[in-house]
């Protein structure tokens, strides 16, 4: 078969389906994109627009308690939260974006939208899309029975992961997508899990008037360096959130007397477990996410999915079938709005050119909105061992860096992780306001190929966070406790 309907048909609307979909056009490819919901996927409406969004607010509010603690002669109080009209104020910013970055967008570039659920049938040498159409109003063409393209894409994403406790499906849990829903403030919470999703949760309830426990098996932010979970655990006693570590949940009910959630973990390291109970008025579930795939039909047309539903790809973001390409959560490969971006595009650049360009992983950033915010690039000290490198390593407490002590916060740290032999600089990691761009800042040194001299050696503004990687670099060669205020 020669003559398809489409050159190029997306299941998905994300980031990494509008990525494609703009460079396949660009390309001169006719495309189709279908939704089975809301269009723009998790990030603008259920991630990281509105997560951040009410995260800005609730550091306002901490700011407004805090300030007169921290800077002499500054009074100032927070009072309480009208959760309603700060959920509609992030709904109108979410609706705002979707419509001018999604729905206007798709409009633009001419793509035919169909809204409705879509499946594959065929046979794995000729692979057809079938559609069930539910008539949403934002679909641009009227949906058929089954569409062919010569390329498939595969962008679904993943959805919050509901792990097998006992009592839990009985019990009225709260994800990150329906924690941002509430129309009131919870007395108490419960968190379950101590990863990027699960820190942002827990401190912006804490931060909006919530009680918060959390309930983390190993420790805070567990694939980062150790000095980012014990940096985050001050900050998180400082702000009254208790953090259980080494908390295995066992079981979830709801009490009948009061209403409220209880948990029951096993706390404490091997072989020396206690049961103990933990109550709060509503739990919150973020213990990872899953790619969705369940309704897809893959096997139909031979593409492999792992153990949790993942679409199994090569580095080229190739599947099994050499006509379906996979991009973005739903591959299983960090859980990043930009990482789906870059595969959308990329996929569709191996897919029409042939072009075999491949992800490369080894500088990407990652960051948590926490605040101070947690954000790294490249190898942590203990990756760069198992690598195989001989590291040297320096952890620069905050207190030597001059923006944080103006800012009167000085908790947290940056540390670089270099090789031995040669000061090649492998990784960087910060706690710190502004991490997310210190770990940006990180990408360029670790492109370059930079040395811990080169950048001891480097231009960089006074009062500037960025000025604390030139610092950590300089505690290499010198004892930055006895240099002045900006000495090079």
């Amino acid at each position: 078969m020669t003559n398809y309907d489409y050159d190029l048909a997306i299941i998905g609307s994300g980031g990494g389906a509008f990525s494609a979909a703009i460079r396949a056009t660009g390309l001169g490819k006719r495309v189709l994109m279908v939704e089975r919901g809301t269009i723009g996927g998790t990030c603008v409406n259920t991630g990281c627009v509105p997560s951040k969004a009410l995260l800005a607010a609730a550091e306002a509010r901490h700011t407004a308690a805090d300030a007169a603690g921290r800077f002499p002669g500054i009074g100032s109080s927070a009072g309480p939260v009208d959760m309603g009209a700060l959920i509609a104020g992030k709904q109108a910013l979410v609706e705002s974006m979707r419509q001018e970055k999604y729905v206007d967008l798709a409009a633009d570039y001419g793509w035919d939208v169909i809204q409705g659920g879509a499946s594959f049938s065929g046979t794995p040498g000729e692979p057809v899309l079938t559609i069930t159409h539910d008539g949403g109003a934002l679909a641009s063409v009227e949906a058929r029975s089954s569409v062919t393209a010569q390329h498939y894409l595969v962008a679904t994403g993943s959805s919050p992961w509901i792990p097998p406790i006992e009592g839990l499906p009985e019990v009225d849990y709260l994800t990150s997508t329906t924690a941002m829903e509430l129309s009131e403030i919870p007395e108490s919470l419960l968190v379950l899990g101590g990863g990027y999703v699960a820190l942002e949760m827990a401190q912006l309830f804490a931060r909006l008037g919530t009680r918060v426990t959390m309930l983390v098996r190993s420790r805070l932010a567990s694939h980062e360096e150790p000095e980012a979970s014990r940096a985050l655990m001050g900050v998180f006693a400082d702000e009254g959130i208790h953090v259980v570590r080494r908390a295995a949940v066992a079981s979830v009910r709801t009490d009948p007397l009061t209403g409220e959630v209880v948990a029951v973990a096993e706390v404490g390291s091997i072989g020396a477990k206690e049961p103990q109970e933990f109550r709060a008025a509503r739990v919150l579930v973020a213990m990872g996410r899953r790619p969705v795939t369940r309704a897809l039909n893959l096997k139909q047309v031979g593409v492999e999915t792992g153990e949790s539903g993942e679409i199994v790809v090569d580095s080229t973001l190739a599947t099994t079938n050499p006509r379906v390409w996979a991009a973005g959560d739903v591959t299983g490969h960090p859980e990043f709005v930009y990482v789906a971006a870059h595969h959308g595009a990329l996929a569709v650049e191996n897919a029409f050119t042939g072009a075999g360009r491949t992800v490369d992983y080894r500088h990407l950033p990652r960051v948590t909105f926490t605040s101070p915010a947690l954000g790294a690039v490249g190898l942590t000290d203990k990756q760069a061992r198992e690598s195989g490198y001989r590291c040297e390593c320096r952890v620069l407490p905050l207190e030597y860096v001059p923006r944080a002590i103006v800012n009167r916060d000085t908790r947290g740290f940056i540390k670089i992780v270099a090789e031995a032999a040669t000061g090649k600089i492998l990784g960087v990691t910060a706690v710190a306001k502004d991490a997310g761009e210190l770990a940006a800042a990180g990408v360029y040194l670790l492109e370059a190929g930079m040395t811990v001299d080169q950048v001891a050696a480097m231009w960089s503004p006074y009062l500037t966070m960025a000025e604390g990687i030139r610092i950590a670099a300089q505690s290499y060669t010198a004892d930055v406790s006895r240099l002045s205020c900006c000495a090079v």
